[in-house]
């Protein structure tokens, strides 16, 4: 095959990837807006809120290594539409579960619907596997950002999805998680059929034979260094959106907000996640990968900053909610790019799947501390508590940029 002709595959790729995105995207929005209230009404208590974040990033860590592990021997395709049927069975045990109110049976089903998340992670590496240096985090975004035309509409869709639910004679709550069933199926589809050839099987046959007609593509050399800071950030940053964004449902509500309001909330904070990454991917690719994860960190204490000072108010949740956003977009659009282009080919795969369980494994410990910290210091306290894992991050850059401009 001729460069040119990899090029086309990768292009074919990324828009194969952003449609599976956009359908993952769109059944995933009725488990961020409303997976908080269906936990603390099963359970009875607020303090289990943040169960719903918990077990479905738990999920999506637990998913991580043996997604990543069946990409390297099968290929991004099984691996991809294996995790979107994963969180279409999460979405039908959802349902039953709201059915027979059953607070455990939900716990397993938000833990399986978190391979849905899996899959969105894996994407946007998948992305990658093919990609220039010029262009690895405009591809990698790219795909990101395609998450953004499902997940912004999916909250939206609470209304309607209750009122599908009427029709079809399910418990109040559950009717959104239809949606959920549907658009992951349509999702494992695209993949398993489309994804033709599949990308990481083919830039490992790629480095694996002599380069012909000029279609090789340079190979990655390892860095660990860069990305164990890489998949530090990313973890610690999503731990910072998962604790807060987990509980915005809850305030809200105990505050008065109607369930159109918290979806509304919710589909903004998910415009500030996806809408500017492409922004962001090609930033990085100028700018360089750490300053774009240092100026998210910055967002990210912006935010925290305005959440704590306007938390009684739904304005103020809002812009602090849309700039957590903005500040977990542009720190791991960055952070993903800089573990892609820092693991050597044959190590991708098993790596970015560690990056995913960090990743996944931090948010979860970050929404299982969310709920009592809720109850102990407020929403507001809440905030002011994840300025620490902020500093942390700004610390390794630190410590980075020390080791890299000292002596070998």
């Amino acid at each position: 095959m001729t460069l040119e002709g990899y090029r086309a595959t990768q292009r074919r790729s990324v828009a194969l990837l952003s449609a599976g995105q956009v359908l993952g995207g769109l059944g995933l929005g009725a488990t961020l807006s409303l997976g908080a209230l269906v936990a603390e009404a099963l359970s009875g208590s607020a303090a289990w809120s943040g169960m719903a974040a918990t077990m479905s990033t738990l999920g999506a860590a637990a998913a991580a290594i043996p997604l990543a592990r069946l990409a390297r021997g099968r290929g991004r395709r099984i691996a991809l539409a294996t995790g979107a049927l994963g969180a279409a069975l999460g979405g039908l045990l959802t349902i039953l579960s709201i059915s027979v109110v059953s607070f455990p049976l939900l716990l397993v089903a938000l833990a399986l619907l978190g391979s849905g998340s899996a899959v969105a992670l894996q994407s946007r590496f998948a992305a990658t596997d093919l990609a220039t240096d010029r262009h690895r985090g405009r591809d990698l975004s790219l795909v990101v950002w395609a998450t953004s035309l499902g997940a912004v509409v999916g909250p939206n869709l609470v209304g309607p999805g209750e009122r599908l639910g009427e029709a079809l004679g399910l418990p109040e709550l559950a009717g959104p998680f239809v949606f959920t069933v549907v658009a992951q199926s349509a999702a494992a589809v695209i993949y398993l059929v489309g994804l033709r050839p599949d990308p990481l099987l083919l830039r490992q046959r790629m480095d694996a034979a002599p380069a012909a007609e000029g279609a090789r593509l340079a190979p990655v050399a390892g860095r660990p260094r860069r990305s164990a800071f890489a998949i530090a950030a990313v973890a610690l940053s999503h731990a910072v959106m998962i604790s807060v964004m987990s509980m915005t449902p809850v305030h809200l509500s105990g505050h008065g907000a109607s369930i159109t309001v918290v979806g509304l909330v919710i589909s903004l904070h998910i415009a500030g996640m996806y809408a500017l990454s492409p922004v962001f991917g090609a930033f990085a690719d100028r700018a360089g990968r750490v300053p774009v994860i240092l100026g998210g960190q910055a967002v990210l204490a912006l935010s925290l900053a305005v959440i704590a000072l306007g938390s009684e108010s739904h304005e103020g949740v809002i812009v602090g909610l849309i700039l957590l956003g903005l500040g977990w977009s542009a720190s791991t659009v960055a952070g993903s790019a800089l573990v892609a282009e820092s693991v050597a080919s044959g190590r991708r795969a098993i790596v970015q799947g560690r990056s995913d369980l960090a990743m996944n494994g931090a948010g979860a410990l970050g929404g299982a501390l969310a709920g009592p910290a809720l109850v102990l210091v407020g929403y507001a306290g809440l905030a002011l508590l994840a300025f620490v894992l902020i500093a942390v991050v700004v610390l390794l850059a630190v410590r980075l940029r020390v080791q890299e401009r000292a002596p070998a």
